[in-house]
């Protein structure tokens, strides 16, 4: 189970981001507070270039980044999802595949493991009944 993300003040970023430039260690500020240092860094670094707007964002995507389900220009909605379904039935298709190939060896391994019960065969995983 995963931790629920901790949202932080703004003035908290932005003091935590004075801490670092003023010198102070991220380790030593990683262990104090719980927060990864890669978030620390990623504050200073933006406290650095934009000031308080820099660490005054809401969650979620950053600003610039395109919605994933934004359609390429050129490409019509209707070819998007056309192309989504196709790659969905393959993915269907390799699927039944890999569950008929599966059947099959559980088939042969369950029919070796009874013929090899006579004495002196090789040792089955399966418990028989005396």
């Amino acid at each position: 189970m995963s931790k629920p993300n901790r949202v932080f003040t703004a003035e908290f970023r932005v003091e935590v981001a004075k801490r670092i430039l003023a010198g102070e260690s991220v380790s030593k500020l990683h262990h104090e507070l719980a927060i990864k240092r890669s978030v620390l860094y990623r504050w200073r670094d933006a406290y650095n270039k934009e000031g308080l707007a820099g660490l005054d964002r809401r969650v979620g995507r950053p600003p610039g980044e395109p919605n994933p389900s934004t359609p390429k220009p050129g490409v019509s909605a209707e070819d998007t999802l056309r192309s989504e379904i196709a790659a969905l039935q393959r993915k269907v298709g390799e699927q039944a595949v890999q569950l008929d190939f599966f059947a099959r060896a559980f088939k042969r391994v369950k029919e070796s493991s009874r013929n090899s019960s006579k004495t002196g065969a090789t040792a089955s995983t399966e418990r028989s009944e005396p």
